[in-house]
């Protein structure tokens, strides 16, 4: 099994008391989140997008690729079948 680095945009926005979390090229698939603080948001999306990655790969779907471009980008390195 390869180890891949998958590239993804998130977007970190406040929302009143929180800051909600997500990647667009994974939120059909449940990537979102959110958290008090930013930090906290973005922790939380670096597990929810490896958990939401882990899934795809067992159940054999696609892992998209998206454009390295956007104003915040998470690197992420999982483990996929090849």
């Amino acid at each position: 099994m390869a180890t891949k680095t998958c590239r993804y945009r998130l977007v970190v926005v406040p929302d009143e008391d929180r800051w909600f979390a997500y990647c667009p090229a994974l939120e059909s698939q449940g990537a979102a989140t959110w958290g008090y603080t930013r930090d906290e948001a973005v922790q939380n999306i670096r597990q929810v997008l490896r958990m939401t990655l882990e899934s795809m790969q067992r159940h054999g779907e696609p892992i998209p690729e998206e454009p390295e471009e956007g104003p915040l980008i998470l690197e992420e390195s999982v483990a996929l079948a090849q």
